[in-house]
């Protein structure tokens, strides 16, 4: 393990700033239907390739705090996270932030634990599960925060949760699993290669 160096830090920052360009202008989210396929899974597997797990939750935090200002209306965002903002704020921000926090460690993990057999084939996983993982814990908190609600019970319309979850996230979730997996991959490869990252994990000062 080594601290947060120089370099660490220009890391963060330039994940960062994709993370704001992101969040802020139309070129990190799709819209289809009541949701959107973002980008910004792509800034939490990079980082964690680059960083392990400091660097997962360092922009996961990052993701989830302009998630939740999205659904604030302070920066553009979309009518379903307006909603939920409406009827608690507090839930909204817990949805927001904890579940990308959460991704952004847990895949610093996994890639820190697949690299010890293949470099390469880490950078893949990690881009896999940056997707899959947000797509989980989202939907988990979703139906834990709101599943009680008449907004989400609209939704849900009667069906078994599975099948909500399942027809709500389906083509975003393959969407964005697939677009992850390959461009964090492909980017983390070519950064190894170029030897712009180490992939030695580091830990706060």
């Amino acid at each position: 393990m080594k601290k947060l160096n120089t370099k660490s830090l220009v890391i963060l920052g330039v994940l960062t700033a994709f993370v704001i360009i992101f969040s802020t202008t139309p070129i990190g989210s799709i819209p289809i239907g009541p949701l959107v396929i973002t980008l910004n899974i792509i800034p939490i597997a990079l980082a964690a390739i680059a960083l392990g797990p400091v660097g997962g939750v360092t922009i996961g935090a990052m993701f989830g705090l302009f998630s939740f200002l999205q659904a604030a209306g302070i920066i553009q965002g979309t009518g379903f996270a307006h909603t939920l903002f409406s009827i608690s704020p507090l839930a909204t921000f817990v949805q927001c932030v904890v579940p990308r926090v959460l991704d952004g460690l847990l895949v610093g993990l996994i890639h820190n634990a697949v690299a010890k057999f293949n470099k390469e084939t880490a950078c893949f996983v990690t881009g896999f599960f940056s997707a899959f993982l947000n797509t989980l814990f989202f939907m988990t908190s979703l139906v834990l925060l709101y599943g009680n609600t008449e907004y989400l019970q609209g939704l849900i319309d009667g069906r078994n949760i599975f099948a909500f979850v399942i027809a709500f996230v389906g083509v975003n979730a393959v969407t964005e699993m697939v677009s992850s997996t390959v461009i964090s991959g492909a980017v983390g490869v070519a950064l190894q290669k170029a030897r712009l990252i180490d992939n030695q994990p580091v830990q706060a000062s």
